[in-house]
């Protein structure tokens, strides 16, 4: 299938345009280069070194803070706990930034002027091709990163016997033109370590020390058929071989003599060749990734480049191919970058090549690591959402430290971003932010949601969940009227009208949602564990005292629930509607008056015009404008991300950098971040299918241009795993598969003039003539018939 995989005709000149490559913990960038070829290595755990900050205890200075606040002095608070924070904190509380890891070199002997280039990279099994013809003869040059082995595979081959003469050895990276995004703060253009790399007996070294002695490296072993090999100044020297493999596999933060010895053990009883293990590693991969498959009418018989694509974009009309092709390239990207075992992907995914990236490539709290995972348990990939539980709950005595010594509270409060480290990132006005634990918790319910695990909702999600509720019963206070204060809030990123621009507030309403949902999720666990009864006790007492949303003069929910903070639309963020998106609070169905009241909020955010929009912005608005039921506008919203913040490998982009007025535009260079390119896919998912328990509803936000489609195994909240099949004019087809008995109701996506059923009952439907109600047997596939 053309859109299971990517084609370009242009070698990467940066990093950021390399072919991505990976097994969830290690990642490698191809540029793709005839002559000079560059491979970039990264592991997900090689973080800068830094010492952890120690932080003292502020919590005394509560009350004062509040009581400032309560008085409407929002500057001289900030002012005023922003000082008391930093004489509290010993150290650099800044995220460690995410590092390159070292080169692959090659440089290739060339006869004569090149034809036929192509990069090509393949979804379903990981692997990526440069390929060429020189001199008469066709040149290939294969690489996966094993998912079975940890193990980088690189493969030469050509046409013709002896015709592969090249040197390849292992260097640190090259230091390119570092970010200054973000507060980032470069250290001059100097690689923060010392190497050294080695080549000898068919073997290529790299090590790596910084100034801590943490050391990092890589081994590297070459089998070559044919030709000879010779060593010299730390390279390999190939001279007329017939084909090569190299294999590479890395360490990090272990003693470098010993994992030397290792990992040259390790290679040297492989004895694999390169199909063999390239087959080994398909079969996990290609699980994955074909676990949930989509189609979208006629996409054409041949592969388009990606050039081609972006420039029928740019020109102002999209092809369906490139839509399918990101979400199938979100799917690998997640694939590639998360794993079981490791580390959750990070705002670059594992891929990175500056030595202080944008934001430290950081695991940013409040949307972007949420973002990255929205696709996974709806896509039928829940093994990929367990590092992210991993790494959170790794971080819980760091978190309560956050909320003792900040607040004086017991329970979890998570910083606004962080690394290796979960301390809070002070002193700045992000300290105010608490939702970031119950905001987390939300993909631990959602996990037991999707996939029944009852087991997983004991043992991980309740204990998670509790921590951030715990927090909330000492942090809130109550008003005179005895409803919930949240002091201090924050709505991320958005200030109230006339606060002066400054984000302080209090009862900001993403607060009240964000806490509402965890305690009625956790509620809702417990009841049925049957555990935590006196819990169970205050926590819905707790929810019996939160203010209620409120709606404004336009017709919009407010932002902030509080006295004197008046909503300002002239702002891309929109956390206060996170009880429509992400969250699943309010629908249609539920809420008939909130559900509109949201609508009208982000119709009046849509003030700021392109200019103030960004690429993860737009993925935002794409599952935004999908719970709305409005398919063509969450499309535009992609579309827009393709003709604005969309490099050639199709990697997305933090906004546009040509200044042509579809997006936010910064005078530099802007970032790669992954989380658009992770939030389109999650899109596409939320304009095929909604679900909550005992509802769904089927294309709720079909654009006009997917007249047809194929769409097999979606996972739905309550357990359910959806197949559906649409074309036109014609039948609607669904196939639905459930693992209890269970009811549910089920919007159908257009006036039915016919529907017929077959393993499942099927009647009439109390929402009305658009629903009916199915009753689902266990393992048993139901389908469902609905004529136009």
């Amino acid at each position: 299938m053309i859109a299971k995989g990517m084609l370009n005709k242009f070698p990467a000149v940066r990093w950021e345009d390399a072919t991505p490559c990976g097994n969830g913990s290690i990642g490698a960038l191809v540029h793709g280069n005839i002559r000079n070829e560059c491979i970039t290595l990264n592991h997900e755990k090689l973080f800068l070194p830094k010492p952890r900050p120690v932080v003292h205890d502020s919590s005394r200075h509560l009350a004062r803070y509040r009581d400032m606040l309560s008085k409407g002095k929002y500057i001289e608070a900030l002012d005023f706990f922003s000082k008391r924070l930093a004489e509290g904190l010993e150290g650099d509380s800044r995220p460690a930034p995410y590092q390159p890891l070292m080169d692959i070199k090659i440089d290739n002997w060339t006869a004569g002027a090149f034809k036929s280039y192509r990069r090509t990279l393949d979804f379903e099994t990981g692997e990526s091709c440069v390929s060429w013809k020189d001199d008469g003869k066709d040149f290939k040059r294969r690489l996966f990163v094993s998912r079975e082995c940890d193990t980088v595979v690189l493969e030469m081959t050509a046409s013709r016997k002896g015709s592969l003469n090249c040197d390849i050895w292992f260097s640190a990276h090259a230091v390119e033109k570092v970010s200054s995004m973000a507060g980032t703060k470069t250290a001059g253009l100097v690689i923060p370590f010392k190497c050294k790399s080695s080549a000898g007996n068919k073997t290529l070294a790299f090590i790596a020390e910084y100034e801590n002695r943490a050391s990092f490296g890589a081994v590297g072993n070459i089998r070559a058929t044919g030709g000879q090999i010779s060593y010299a100044d730390g390279k390999a020297k190939v001279k007329n071989a017939d084909k090569l493999m190299l294999t590479v596999k890395v360490f990090v933060f272990e003693t470098a003599s010993s994992a030397l010895r290792r990992l040259r053990k390790e290679l040297k009883h492989e004895s694999r060749d390169y199909k063999k293990l390239l087959s080994a590693h398909t079969a996990i991969h290609g699980k994955i990734f074909n676990s949930m498959t989509l189609e979208l009418g006629d996409t054409g018989a041949e592969m388009l480049s990606n050039e081609q694509l972006l420039l029928d974009s740019y020109d102002g009309e999209v092809p369906t191919e490139l839509i399918l092709k990101l979400f199938n390239y979100g799917r690998y990207l997640l694939i590639s970058s998360s794993r079981p075992g490791g580390l959750p992907a990070n705002l670059q995914g594992v891929w990175n090549g500056d030595y202080n990236p944008a934001w430290a490539s950081d695991y940013h709290n409040d949307i972007n690591i949420q973002m990255n995972y929205w696709q996974a348990l709806p896509g039928n990939m829940p093994e990929l959402a367990i590092p992210y539980f991993d790494y959170y709950q790794s971080m819980l005595e760091d978190y309560r430290a956050n909320a003792r010594l900040t607040y004086g509270c017991r329970g979890a409060m998570v910083p606004i971003a962080q690394t290796t480290h979960g301390l809070i990132y002070a002193p700045n006005i992000w300290t105010a932010w608490t939702a970031g634990a119950a905001w987390l918790a939300q993909l631990f319910y959602d996990f037991y949601l999707y996939t029944g695990d009852v087991e997983f909702l004991k043992e991980r999600a309740v204990p998670f969940m509790k921590e951030a509720a715990i927090f909330y019963e000492d942090f809130v206070t109550e008003d005179k009227n005895g409803k919930l204060m949240f002091s201090p809030s924050l709505s991320p990123e958005n200030c109230p009208t006339g606060n002066k621009e400054c984000l302080l507030s209090i009862n900001a309403t993403m607060d009240i949602a964000v806490a509402k949902e965890l305690l009625t999720n956790l509620c809702a666990a417990c009841r049925l564990l049957d555990i935590e009864n006196e819990g169970v006790c205050r926590w819905e007492s707790m929810l019996a005292k939160l203010p209620e949303y409120e709606i404004n003069d336009d017709g919009a929910v407010r932002e902030w629930l509080y006295p004197g903070l008046k909503d300002n639309y002239h702002h891309r963020h929109m956390s206060h509607i996170y009880p429509l998106f992400p969250g699943i609070e309010i629908y249609e169905e539920k809420n008939k008056e909130l559900f509109k009241a949201f609508e009208v909020a982000i119709e009046k955010r849509l003030v700021v015009g392109l200019t103030s929009q960004t690429g993860w912005s737009f993925a935002k608005m794409a599952n935004v404008f999908s719970r709305l039921c409005r398919g063509d506008r969450a499309l535009e919203c992609i579309e827009l991300i393709c003709r604005s913040s969309l490099g050639q490998n199709l990697f997305t982009y933090h906004n546009d950098w040509r200044s042509q007025g579809l997006s936010l535009y910064w005078d530099m260079q802007p970032p790669f971040q992954i989380d658009a390119n992770l939030g389109v896919a999650a899109a596409v998912l939320e304009m095929l299918v909604f679900s909550v328990p005992g509802l769904i509803k089927l294309l709720p936000a079909l654009p006009a241009k997917w007249s047809e489609g194929k769409a097999e195994n979606i996972q739905c909240r309550g357990g359910i795993s959806l197949c559906i099949e649409w074309s036109g004019s014609k039948c609607f087809k669904a196939r639905l598969r459930s693992r209890t008995k269970q009811a549910v109701e089920v919007k159908l996506p257009f006036h039915a003039r016919d529907i017929k059923h077959a393993n499942c009952a099927c009647k009439k439907s109390r929402l009305g003539k658009a629903y009916v109600e199915l009753t689902l047997e266990p393992g048993e596939e139901a389908t469902l018939w609905i004529y136009p």
